[in-house]
């Protein structure tokens, strides 16, 4: 290039101001539309950069040697509790914001305290949390025989993540919450392809073997030793918008899977029905109704009680 030729003022091919005016023209719109108002004292809203940087604290001090950097017994309990202040301050603030959120919405005052309340019983759970993790993270070394550690389990696997993200996000959830515990739940959604509502309550020693693609909704209950494959739904079945309920009543529409259940890949189990002890539900199921304890559902089988109840329907 010549040295001595003139730069070229290149113009951008956009119009910074008149797209500004119009965003800020979507923005007033969309919250005349929904009743919103910018309100004095209130700055932010919940991160989701902030809250995958304070996971990532967390799962340090749960798991110090394998999903953090301490170095030796000697090195752990420092660097536990220097990774789970941080944690836990930033989560404090993360928090604030979600119940300033909250408070504008109801109108009712933020109250400093309440913030604080959550985090002191979300920190004293951690312990029981950790341990809940180590029962799943066994199951899944007990299921899955190519696993060739537990270390494996926890580092590599997808259910892993996923269940650690929903132990913490569920805490959070019933701690009062939920918009912090969703965010929690979807960073994991992204990362696993697994969909665990946080309100979802799960027992002792789950393992979801593969997991991508598995949805779990917010009113679902999962027993202890329950197993599932991928791409398996404890769903809800369609809600009409002008029903006796309404789609935003926070009422049981998913399903109850009791102890030592086995679900195969791509079942579908949809409703408040229960799914009785012990059963194996076979892939590919479809389930709208109760299933005894102990019982085996194959796809055939499904098939047939869908036939036998249309018939009934129609008789």
């Amino acid at each position: 290039m010549d040295a001595a030729a003139p730069h070229r003022i290149v113009t951008a091919p956009w119009d910074l101001e008149a797209i500004g005016t119009g965003l800020r023209t979507a923005r007033h719109a969309w919250r005349r539309a929904h009743h919103r108002q910018l309100e004095a004292g209130v700055n932010g809203f919940p991160s989701r950069t902030r809250v995958e940087a304070i996971l990532g604290d967390l799962g340090a001090a749960l798991f110090p040697q394998r999903l953090g950097e301490a170095h030796g017994e000697a090195d752990e309990d420092v660097y536990v509790a220097g990774v789970l202040r941080r944690a836990l301050e930033a989560l404090l603030v993360q928090v604030r914001l979600e119940l300033r959120y909250w408070s504008v919405e109801s109108r009712l005052p933020f109250v400093e305290e309440d913030a604080v309340t959550i985090l002191r019983h979300f920190a004293a759970a951690l312990p029981d949390i950790r341990s809940l993790i180590d029962t799943d993270v066994e199951a899944a070394y007990l299921g899955d025989p190519a696993a060739r550690s537990v270390d494996e389990i926890l580092v590599c696997y997808p259910c892993a993540l996923a269940v650690i993200h929903h132990r913490l996000a569920h805490r959070l959830h019933g701690l009062g919450a939920p918009l912090i515990a969703r965010i929690i739940s979807e960073i994991a959604n992204s990362r696993t392809g697994i969909d665990i509502h946080p309100g979802a309550t799960i027992g002792e020693s789950f393992f979801i073997d593969h997991g991508t693609g598995v949805v779990i909704g917010e009113t679902a209950i999962i027993g202890a030793r329950v197993r599932l494959y991928q791409a398996v739904t404890l769903g809800a079945r369609r809600l009409r918008a002008d029903g006796p309920e309404g789609v935003r009543e926070r009422y049981a529409r998913h399903p109850i899977i009791e102890d030592d259940v086995v679900i195969y890949a791509g079942a579908t189990i949809l409703g408040r029905v229960t799914i009785g002890q012990g059963s194996t539900i076979g892939g590919n199921v479809w389930l709208v109704e109760d299933v005894a304890p102990y019982s085996q559902v194959t796809q055939a089988e499904s098939r047939s009680r869908i036939s036998t109840r249309r018939q009934a329907l129609l008789a």
